[in-house]
């Protein structure tokens, strides 16, 4: 992470357009706010991908959201988009006018989080296998450039997450994506956090995959327990294996199967943040108290006498 944040803020010297890709089912969860430091000032282009997973009336609220922000563009993008390059050189160039022709050629630097989707679109691009791909976070592991155009160079970054996240559902969001490593959090916890989400906003489409009724009357445990007993994930005595249940939870959430989703709206997202940034302004208050109450205490010890006795 940190050799990638210094790639970047050397890189950025000389770039001319920055292109975030967002997963479009949690576009603000996966913007990373380290990106945001290190490209201020920069024309950015925020690209919603995976926009054919996620809720298609929320994907446009966003799209408007980034729209509406100065030296901002911000479009949506999936796999069966046509003339995916065309439309993406056509937005860096609307955002950077004066670039352009062999002698000011387009300079764009793509960011994004693990696992949004940043080495297939490099493919899809350059119709060639340019990026290794993979269904994991951190597969691309070092700066690359790739040419578009004779006069458009792109330039890709590894995935990079923050080292601490203030709000507390973007990790849970980002971990329901697939951006965080599996190793990192409890798939069970995880699960029903997402649950939680969907049988408020979306119960029709639970309880038309997992053959249910009642969705949204139900507990987030009572929900999980009738995923696994529906997918026949048991285990001794007919009892339900709850981390099955939230693997297929996770699973169908991630491949799509249960409908398109969208885990936060701009309105929602600004309260999470302004709760977060509370929160953590409280932690930092006590923690810079302790530690001067750290600081005074040892001064109050008296430091022993190491003279020799005469």
């Amino acid at each position: 992470m940190h050799l990638t944040q210094k790639a970047i803020a050397e890189r950025i010297k000389n770039i001319d357009v920055v292109i975030e890709l967002l997963d479009a089912r949690l576009p603000a969860s996966s913007a990373n706010p380290m990106l945001a430091e290190l490209t201020q000032g920069k024309p950015t282009l925020k690209v919603l991908n995976k926009q054919d997973l996620a809720d298609s009336g929320r994907t446009a609220q966003w799209l408007a959201y980034y729209n509406s922000q100065s030296g901002t563009r911000a479009m949506g993008l999936d796999a069966s988009m046509a003339a995916p390059a065309k439309a993406l050189i056509k937005a860096c160039f609307e955002l950077a006018p004066k670039r352009g022709g062999m002698v000011k050629p387009m300079r764009v630097l793509i960011c994004g989080i693990p696992n949004v989707g940043k080495s297939t679109l490099i493919n899809t691009l350059t119709a060639k296998r340019a990026a290794k791909t993979g269904d994991e976070a951190g597969v691309t592991k070092l700066e690359q450039r790739i040419s578009l155009a004779d006069d458009f160079y792109l330039y890709d970054t590894p995935g990079m997450l923050w080292p601490r996240i203030i709000v507390a559902k973007s990790g849970y969001n980002l971990a329901a994506s697939g951006a965080v490593g599996r190793n990192a959090f409890d798939e069970e916890e995880v699960a029903l956090e997402l649950l939680d989400y969907l049988k408020t906003h979306y119960p029709a489409l639970l309880e038309a995959r997992f053959k249910l009724t009642g969705v949204a009357a139900m507990s987030d445990e009572q929900l999980l327990e009738a995923i696994g007993r529906h997918r026949g994930a048991l285990q001794g005595g007919k009892k339900i294996n709850l981390q099955k249940a939230a693997e297929i939870a996770i699973h169908d959430f991630r491949s799509g199967v249960i409908g398109r989703m969208t885990l936060e709206t701009p309105e929602e997202f600004a309260q999470w943040l302004t709760l977060g940034q509370t929160l953590d302004a409280q932690r930092q208050v006590k923690k810079d108290a302790i530690e001067l109450d750290r600081k005074i205490r040892f001064k109050k010890i008296p430091r022993p006498d190491l003279r020799p006795s005469r």
